[in-house]
């Protein structure tokens, strides 16, 4: 029987039939789904989270912290642990579950760089991977899953590994006993992305409250990370429950600046991100709800109910 390696505590024990989300590192989960997991939640939907490594290959922002990486003391998973803990308890979603359990498998950091070479990066972690997520989804058979898109969003070699394992997964359970009703992506929208930079650009140039933060720039085009083809077939309004995501946001203080105004964020690169009122996903298997007010399938367990 799988267990909750945080709390040494049965999968079981999660009430089941609700929201999975397979996520590589610690953050992600509030970056790109932060809002989602706040909505579900409000409504009382079962939600799991998936952490598949602790995000050690990380930088920090600030000085405090910075010894962490893995290139000094190599602790920096281990913080982050407590960081996603206390980000999932502002989102409501229980306590962190790590697949294959905490420290398993290793983040393989970015695109090109040698740490991909460790036999534990999660990019390593083979057929093992799909098989640990299997349990998972058979235990709390969700009828929703959700992980990235194939590009992993920004390219990041453990979110495509991620986009993988779950692909397979869902796949081999269903043969197994549970066929997932709902698998998704998670997307940004291009379009909303772009509105909401122009106008903290704007508010910056006519030195409006609000403006970009001292030392932060806009992101220019290409750093702009939205999935291009493949258009959104789901938009899931987040609006009343972006407290909850910034509070999170916050949680990860490591990875993640938040604006004094809450609307923007920054990683260390310091560009600025907008806090989006809108989480937007891809439909890949299963049958697509009814259009919502924003012309696409509102919500992700349309038709399930």
């Amino acid at each position: 029987m799988a267990e909750d390696p945080v709390t040494n505590q049965p999968l079981t024990d999660r009430e089941t039939g609700g929201l999975l989300l397979v996520h590589a590192h610690p953050d992600d989960e509030t970056i790109t789904t932060g809002g989602t997991i706040a909505h579900y939640r409000r409504l009382g939907v079962p939600v799991t989270v998936v952490t598949c490594t602790l995000g050690e290959e990380g930088e920090v922002i600030g000085d405090r912290w910075a010894q962490l990486i893995s290139a000094e003391a190599d602790q920096l998973g281990g913080y982050r642990v407590a960081e996603l803990t206390a980000a999932l308890a502002a989102l409501d979603a229980g306590e962190p579950y790590f697949l294959g359990g905490a420290g398993h498998w290793r983040d393989s950091g970015m695109a090109g760089t040698p740490t991909a070479a460790n036999p534990r990066a999660f990019v390593n972690s083979g057929q093992a991977a799909v098989d640990a997520l299997v349990e998972v989804i058979l235990t709390l058979r969700p009828r929703v899953v959700v992980t990235y898109d194939p590009r992993g969003g920004y390219g990041h070699p453990d979110h495509i590994r991620a986009n993988e394992i779950t692909t397979a997964a869902v796949a081999a359970a269903a043969g197994r006993g549970w066929d997932t009703p709902k698998f998704y992506w998670t997307v940004t929208d291009g379009d909303l992305l772009r509105q909401h930079t122009a106008a903290l650009a704007r508010r910056t140039v006519d030195a409006l409250p609000g403006a970009l933060p001292a030392g932060w720039r806009l992101p220019t085009e290409p750093e702009l990370a939205f999935l291009a083809g493949a258009p959104a077939t789901t938009a899931v309004d987040v609006s009343d429950v972006l407290a909850a995501k910034r509070a999170a946001l916050r949680a990860h203080a490591t990875q993640v600046t938040v604006a004094e105004t809450g609307r923007e964020f920054a990683l260390s690169n310091n560009i600025a991100l907008p806090v989006l009122p809108v989480e937007h996903f891809v439909l890949v298997k299963g049958e697509r709800g009814p259009d919502g007010a924003h012309g696409l399938e509102a919500d992700l367990f349309a038709g399930l109910r």
